[in-house]
């Protein structure tokens, strides 16, 4: 009979793939969250509040707007993992 060796997780150990998910959840979020600054800079940008003049238009069109809902579309996806349930 085979042993698995003892640094190797059981294959049907609940509690490490609560872990992974919970971790994968919390990556997500913060995905999300660098969206959310991104768009937020991008913004504060277009209010010159960093100084004058306007961001150029192909930053406009590659670190702006785009970029922060791609951000946070992938996040969303990684957050919005289903929980993981028991296995037989």
């Amino acid at each position: 009979m085979a042993r698995i060796p003892a640094d190797r997780p059981v294959p049907n150990d609940q509690a490490a793939r609560w872990r992974r998910h919970r971790r994968i959840v919390l990556i997500g979020k913060i995905i999300m969250g660098i969206g959310a600054a991104v768009a937020l800079v991008h913004w504060l940008a277009h209010l010159e509040i960093f100084g004058p003049g306007q961001p150029p238009g192909w930053l406009d069109l590659v670190a702006g707007y785009p970029t922060g809902v791609l951000l946070i579309i992938a996040g969303a996806i990684f957050a919005g993992r289903k929980t993981p349930t028991a296995r037989s």
